[in-house]
């Protein structure tokens, strides 16, 4: 788990990040927890969302909270999980949803890097977690460094969709310039609250019709299609 597995593009963007006192004692709060502790996801993984998704790529940015807490789910990507892992009930409810909004059929896993690759920056908010205890890591750090790179793509000129699902990444939409960029929002898929709004809510087609009117490539959203694993 080191900046130097960022690609440069993230690097430079983060750089007064890494350079930080609170980004040091970070890392090192984590290194110790691993030894006293399962840590999720494993300490390559955690910056995958930047390494599959250079900053001058991102094209759409999904916001999750907290890694998964459960063992060989979390690996770096939020929402996401390894193609032999079970749906958690949120990653579920986007796969319904997925197939109703754009009638792909199911895909038979929940790895969701395929969009990475193309451009949607899959981001949690805290990059780790204590096995099977959620938010264990909140309010150590994780949420400046995250924040600085939302600001960072913010801060690029061509327009980028962010999609906001539920009131934790709402907040998020203060630091986003509404005026270049687009910002879709919805319940999160949770059990809780995915029949309060995120059923029906239609976020994928929403996200490439905004892509699409701006002049951008659309994501192919089908993860049961050939070599999307």
């Amino acid at each position: 788990m080191k900046p130097s597995d960022l690609p440069l593009c993230w690097r430079t963007a983060l750089e007064p990040q890494f350079a930080a006192p609170y980004f040091q004692e970070l890392l090192a709060r984590i290194e110790k927890d691993r030894s006293h502790f399962l840590v999720f996801p494993l300490a390559n993984e955690v910056f995958s969302a930047f390494r599959l998704t250079p900053l001058e790529a991102v094209k759409v940015v999904l916001l999750g909270q907290d890694p998964y807490h459960g063992d060989g789910q979390a690996h770096g990507l939020c929402f996401s999980v390894r193609p032999s892992v079970e749906y958690p009930p949120s990653l579920r409810n986007i796969l319904r949803e997925l197939q109703t909004d754009t009638g792909c059929n199911p895909p038979g896993h929940g790895c969701l890097e395929a969009w990475a690759r193309q451009g949607v920056l899959m981001l949690n908010a805290v990059l780790t977690v204590r096995a099977n205890e959620p938010n264990s890591h909140q309010g150590w750090g994780w949420e400046q460094f995250t924040d600085a790179a939302i600001a960072a793509v913010n801060a690029k000129r061509d327009p980028v969709v962010f999609a906001l699902w539920g009131s934790a990444a709402q907040k998020k939409a203060a630091m986003i310039d509404a005026g270049r960029h687009v910002i879709l929002t919805a319940p999160h898929p949770s059990p809780l609250s995915a029949y309060r709004g995120f059923f029906g809510s239609r976020p994928f087609s929403r996200i490439n019709q905004a892509l699409i009117e701006r002049g951008r490539e659309p994501i192919d959203w089908d993860l049961a299609a050939a070599g999307n694993v």
